[in-house]
């Protein structure tokens, strides 16, 4: 069992898949940054000083004025955070749209293997047919 688990893991794919996964979970931490520090203030500066991270409504208990998300929910309040969803939706967008620059970059790089040369084609029905029909005739 544990040689069939070495060979398991051994296998490329999963050894591919481990890679990917640790290389995602580092490109989310780049991503989550230039998003909050980066997008998100030129956004709030456009849309007059909008800062998303705080923006949420208090559906039940209550909450200082002025208080950030942070703090309303430490208080125990229950919060519709809006905020943090337009934020996921912002970071969302953003990393799929450089997913699909990185895969069309990597498409442009790679190789397209070459199609493999037709075969032959052989007789048709009707030639095999009509084939027949001339053998018949002798």
């Amino acid at each position: 069992m544990i040689k069939e688990f070495r060979d398991f893991i051994a296998k490329g794919n999963v050894m591919d898949l481990a890679v990917g996964i640790i290389i995602g979970a580092a490109f989310t931490a780049i991503v989550g940054s230039l998003v909050s520090d980066l997008i998100n203030p030129i956004i709030g500066l456009i849309l007059g000083g909008v800062d998303f991270t705080n923006m949420y409504v208090v559906l039940k208990g209550t909450v200082p004025a002025g208080a950030g998300l942070q703090a309303a929910r430490d208080a125990g309040a229950a919060v519709f955070a809006y905020g943090a969803f337009i934020t996921a939706v912002i970071n969302f967008l953003i990393i799929a749209f450089v997913v699909f620059m990185l895969v069309k970059s990597v498409n442009k790089v790679i190789p397209k293997p070459k199609a493999a040369p037709a075969a032959p084609a052989g007789p048709t029905e009707l030639e095999v047919l009509l084939q027949i029909r001339d053998s018949l005739k002798k």
